[in-house]
């Protein structure tokens, strides 16, 4: 693991909140990388000139962790597996007034909110933990993918920029346009990039998770709408800006991939033809051109129908979860061949071990099929964790029970065969068509 004090002086220098005011000039992106880095050809990855193809693990509860023991148990367990790739969360930040409970339950933040400016933690609590999560997938020979940031409010994502920066009665999508807010937010990005630019275990860099024109707490504004432009321009932006920082890493958006086409896809909903949000612009995404965005290396897309129409998901109906995510994926690689770039299938899931059972190997197979190079399901489940007994309530509902990982549903833990199974297939698949 690299020394903290590593760490720290690389923090210190860097982080100041009025350093930043406005974009930046975005240098080209380098033609010589060094030995380690990912880099893309066409609509392929590659790792030092060889195709790279991977099966990877999303686990956003890694850096919340507090024994090393752990840590270690479960990326050498994504080893095993044959996981190359693991993305995790960048951010982690917290109100004022739950400090004193984050530090009797040694909670991981990263940023404390008290004021119009975040406090950054750079200390054995905070950011150092992320450090160390870098620093043991390197040990384990994976790749990481960090997130600048939540669209949701879960471990205090953007709307906390919002809240304390502006006050209330705001729209979610000021944080795309305030320059204070963009300004404090590329701080923060900074601060990040700027330790790990020359480290190869950094696969990419991702803008945002699941960035929307809304949030789970603000509505969206009448800036923020089909055809706005909103979120490319701020995508735009902000990757111009990672790459002034960075020359060498890959950089993404961290969408679910919504789309704005002109004949938005519709369905029939309670006697009525209803023009579908994930086709129609009103997410913010426009995923066909973003993707064509000079700096957005890859494209990212998520999957969750049976969460997203709930409605149309009953027996009897002729909607399928699992038609639906073929549709999806279908949709996903023509605009990757359009575009010419990289795609990859970043978060899927169903609730259910049936279900998993039944729908995973279908998509799987149909993105194995149609050459995805990259493929994460959401998430990761780990068993035989030691911490507090194995017994620990993280945060909101979030907890460590008899040993295993937190569940949210989506989670999959190698004691389910039949769905473990599905991935260790298509890890081995991938790592045949890699170099």
């Amino acid at each position: 693991m690299r020394p903290a004090l590593l760490f720290l002086a690389c923090l210190l220098p860097l982080w100041s909140p009025f350093a930043l005011t406005g974009a930046a000039t975005a240098t080209e992106k380098n033609s010589n990388f060094p030995k380690g880095f990912v880099t893309t050809n066409g609509r392929d990855f590659q790792l030092d000139g060889k195709p790279f193809a991977f099966v990877g693990a999303n686990s956003y509860w890694l850096p919340l962790l507090t024994s090393q023991a752990d840590i270690d148990a479960t990326l050498n367990s994504m080893k095993q597996t044959g996981v190359k790739v693991l993305r995790t969360w960048g951010w982690n930040a917290i109100n004022g007034t739950e400090l004193e409970g984050a530090l009797q339950t040694n909670l991981t933040y990263y940023q404390v909110w008290n004021g119009t400016q975040y406090i950054l933690n750079d200390g054995p609590q905070g950011l150092q933990r992320l450090d160390n999560v870098i620093a043991t997938a390197e040990k384990y020979d994976i790749k990481v993918i960090v997130a600048f940031t939540n669209n949701w409010f879960g471990y205090g994502g953007s709307d906390l920029y919002i809240q304390w920066m502006l006050g209330a009665g705001q729209s979610h999508d000021v944080f795309f346009t305030n320059r204070d807010i963009i300004s404090s937010y590329q701080a923060y990005v900074k601060t990040i990039v700027s330790c790990y630019k020359d480290s190869p275990t950094i696969f990419a860099w991702e803008l945002m998770n699941e960035a929307r024109c809304l949030s789970d707490t603000l509505p969206a504004g009448p800036s923020c709408v089909p055809g706005s432009n909103t979120l490319r321009t701020w995508y735009r932006e902000q990757s111009d800006y990672v790459r002034s920082l960075d020359p060498n890493h890959l950089i993404t958006t961290g969408g679910e991939g919504h789309f704005y086409w002109k004949n938005p896809r519709k369905y029939w909903f309670n006697h009525s033809l209803v023009s579908d949000y994930n086709y129609n612009g009103e997410a913010g995404e426009d995923f066909d051109h973003d993707l064509l965005l000079p700096n957005i290396d890859f494209g990212t897309y998520h999957l969750y129908p049976q969460s997203w129409y709930s409605e149309l998901d009953f027996p009897g109906s002729n909607w399928t979860v699992e038609n639906w995510g073929i549709q999806w994926i279908d949709d996903h690689i023509n605009a990757a061949d359009k575009a010419g770039k990289p795609v990859i299938l970043e978060e899927f899931g169903v609730g259910g071990l049936r279900n998993k059972t039944d729908i995973y190997p279908k998509w799987v197979q149909h993105a194995l099929d149609t050459k995805h190079a990259r493929i994460m399901p959401w998430q990761w489940g780990q068993l035989g964790l030691t911490e507090d007994g194995g017994n620990r309530l993280i945060k909101y509902a979030d907890a460590i029970i008899d040993g295993a990982s937190p569940n949210d549903g989506n989670t999959f833990y190698a004691n389910q065969t039949q769905v473990w199974d599905v991935f260790t297939r298509a890890a081995k698949i991938q790592d045949a068509r890699s170099g």
